[in-house]
């Protein structure tokens, strides 16, 4: 029995440790491209001996980039999660490789914050300016931003660009997500009070929040902006509410949560609708309500059929993808990032609502904020509704007509031809956009193209 055990075990750490393997080699595939085909620059590819990547015109020119990826550790104790026994939160997926001795204190353990960092050796402007900190989606990576990141590098941001996975995300640590809240509040109460969900929703965000803040002090980060895609959006929101001072800029790129669904009568709709469709929606709800994930539903397929619905997706989704070594290797890298034990995912019900919307606006949070300058940046064909980031923007503008000066400056960006995963679609006027948020409109070359920028009002019907 022991054997059968021991066995079983090691089967598991071993295709634990091949899915890590194997993401990250698709990441390194996806930074091969972003160097050949996605610095705005004629390059060719130059490993260095410590790991990094570096891309030149030839052998004997200076580098113009350099990509390094790299892991931060940070500390267990400044991560409000639930501890175990014996005092820390053991990481589900490099947990085994890190037991500690039994005369040691596991509470002493770090949290590890994995990313990617370019330096652009052709940036002439400022570089003293913030970097960029680029935060990824639900159920996405760091690489999802690989085609932007070396052509936003050569334009500002003092040449340096970060995009991370989120602690519980991508090949960061993946602890438990219990937060400290959680099983205090669902012990007491048979149905959560509007209290009680407000408490979780506070502690699932500051998981996060925090877990950035050390990675920003690892690094001794003054200032930075601050861009995040969908849930990264939101996730840039309440870091902001909360360390104003290190944020210059930031950058909403199609977030999630942010408008109120109070004027929007879901329940009305259901009951037009089928029999058979209220059904599904009702069993999807109760799913989502006892935390079940998209990712959670992958793992319990069967490994060909969880890759040909990634697959199915990614060519569905993104059509701009045309090489197919490209498209393989970013189905590769979405599918092990959901194959890896679930963390970062279970935020999603403490966060959003079954129907999507925010559990706490941001529409609302957003005019609160002690960031000077903030921009919505979605796509033309977004489902994300970029009505709410105009809302928003509507807010801010009418407060700062009444003399409070000390509201956000907003702005509305639409990219062209481009849904939600803008950054892939068009990463191009994507760049451009992101450029222009960072107040460097002056920067771009005068045959960029620019995304189209919203007055006031939705009624140039420019998003479709």
């Amino acid at each position: 029995m022991t054997s059968l055990v021991s066995s079983l075990f090691n089967s598991k750490k071993a295709v634990l440790s091949s899915r890590i393997e194997s993401m990250k080699s698709a990441e390194s595939a996806l930074m091969t491209f972003a160097m050949n085909r996605f610095s705005d620059v004629d390059i060719m590819l130059h490993p260095h001996p410590d790991g990094s990547v570096s891309n030149q015109k030839d052998a004997d020119s200076t580098a113009t980039h350099t990509l390094r990826i790299f892991d931060t550790k940070i500390p267990q104790s400044a991560v409000p999660l639930k501890k175990g026994l014996n005092g820390s939160t053991e990481c589900q997926v490099y947990g085994h490789e890190r037991k500690k001795k039994r005369n040691e204190k596991a509470a002493d353990d770090d949290f590890v914050i994995h990313g990617i960092e370019v330096t652009s050796h052709i940036h002439q402007e400022d570089k003293t300016e913030a970097p960029l900190v680029l935060l990824h989606g639900y159920m996405n990576g760091a690489l999802y931003f690989y085609r932007n990141l070396l052509g936003l590098s050569n334009q500002c941001f003092g040449g340096t660009v970060y995009a991370l996975d989120m602690l519980g995300w991508g090949l960061s640590s993946r602890p438990r997500f219990e937060t400290t809240v959680e099983k205090k509040k669902r012990g007491f109460t048979k149905k959560k009070s509007e209290e009680a969900v407000n408490d979780e929703t506070y502690a699932a965000e500051q998981v996060f929040v925090e877990s950035l803040e050390e990675w920003r002090k690892a690094h001794k980060i003054d200032k930075m902006v601050l861009g995040g895609h969908s849930m990264g959006g939101y996730l840039s929101v309440a870091y902001s509410e909360k360390y104003p001072e290190r944020v210059e800029r930031l950058i909403l790129l199609s977030p999630a949560g942010v408008p109120d669904d109070q004027k929007v009568d879901v329940e009305g709709r259901l009951k037009e609708a089928s029999m058979s469709y209220r059904v599904v929606i009702g069993l999807v709800r109760k799913l989502y309500d006892k935390g079940v994930t998209p990712a959670a539903f992958l793992r319990t397929l069967p490994e060909r059929r969880g890759r040909t619905m990634v697959e199915n997706y990614i060519e569905r989704r993104l059509p701009a993808i045309t090489c197919p070594d490209e498209r393989k290797n970013l189905s590769e890298y979405l599918y092990t990032n959901a194959a890896l034990p679930g963390s970062g995912e279970d935020c999603l019900n403490k966060l959003l609502k079954p129907t999507a919307f925010g559990i706490n606006p941001l529409v609302y949070r957003i005019p609160s904020l002690k960031v000077k300058h903030v921009s919505f940046i979605y796509g033309q064909n977004d489902w994300m509704d970029p009505s709410a980031g105009v809302q928003a923007k509507e807010l801010c503008d009418m407060r700062r007509i009444e003399g409070n000066d000390d509201i956000p400056e907003v702005q509305v960006y639409g990219v062209r031809d481009a849904g939600h995963l803008l950054m892939l679609e068009n990463w191009k006027e994507f760049n451009n956009a992101v450029i222009m948020s960072a107040g460097k409109e002056h920067r771009l070359p005068r045959h960029a193209s620019k995304p189209f920028k919203v007055a006031e009002s939705l009624s140039s019907n420019f998003f479709s």
